[in-house]
């Protein structure tokens, strides 16, 4: 057993939704709700967050890529399916379109990126560690979660304040110097023929709109999609538009309209 919790709602072809950075499934569930009428969601945590074991530390994202593959075929019998990544789960995403092409028929990038870390934000990524480590989880959440939204007195932020809240130091530790450490991958969605949906903000200040145009270039089969006036958290943010935009986006790939 792999250890990973998941909720699935609706028949159909799958779409799997994974979550960013010190979230959990529950950050999917207006999306499930109306893709469900169409398709098979599954949502899941990854490992270490939500209700999922964590992995042994240190871990890489492609380690957690490997752990999500084999969960979706071996405890689902998901043979092939679309992918979804939030954030961090872009880039467990993108390694998981590239450890096993037969298993991801497309996939899409929510407020995420092929782009490796800069320096700048690699030294970020250590000073979030540090931060952690002397002033716990709760400190850096508190700071971390309301800048992701376009409006800071959203309604949402308190309860994704308290879902974040649950995260373990070991796992933000582990996930930050993981994001840290993971290569770049436009080297993959450049060469793939498989669809691509990149789906950014207007107010994202995490994953730019500017940043999302420029990689979607090399894409030959891309779709973007810009959600006007959403920061970095279009699921909750515009959660309608977002699910409609993901099963149109299936829809393409699974029926071929």
């Amino acid at each position: 057993m792999i250890g990973i919790h998941h909720q699935e709602r609706g028949k159909g072809y799958p779409i799997i939704l994974i979550h960013g950075f010190c979230e959990s499934l529950e950050i999917w569930n207006q999306v499930t709700e109306i893709l469900s009428v169409n398709y098979r969601a599954v949502a899941i945590d990854l490992p270490g967050f939500g209700k999922s074991k964590p992995l042994a530390s240190p871990f890489t994202i492609d380690d957690v890529a490997q752990a999500v593959g084999i969960f979706l075929k071996s405890e689902l019998g998901i043979e092939e399916c679309i992918v979804m990544g939030h954030s961090l789960g872009g880039y467990v995403t993108l390694a998981l379109a590239e450890q096993d092409p037969k298993l991801v028929k497309a996939f899409g990038l929510i407020h995420s990126t092929a782009y490796a870390d800069t320096e700048e934000r690699k030294a970020a990524r250590l000073k979030v560690v540090e931060f952690v480590k002397a002033y716990g989880v709760k400190a850096f959440i508190d700071s971390f979660i309301p800048p992701l939204f376009a409006d800071k007195s959203n309604p949402q932020i308190p309860a994704v304040i308290q879902m974040a809240g649950d995260t373990s130091l070991q796992t933000v530790i582990d996930y930050t110097l993981a994001m840290r450490g993971r290569p770049d991958r436009t080297d993959l969605i450049s060469r793939t023929n498989k669809s691509l949906l990149f789906l950014a903000g207007t107010e994202d200040s995490v994953i730019p709109v500017e940043t999302v145009n420029q990689q979607a270039k090399s894409v030959s089969r891309a779709v973007v999609t810009v959600l006007q006036h959403v920061g970095h958290m279009g699921m909750i943010e515009a959660s309608e538009k977002t699910a409609h935009h993901i099963g149109d986006f299936a829809a393409m790939q699974v029926t071929g309209v």
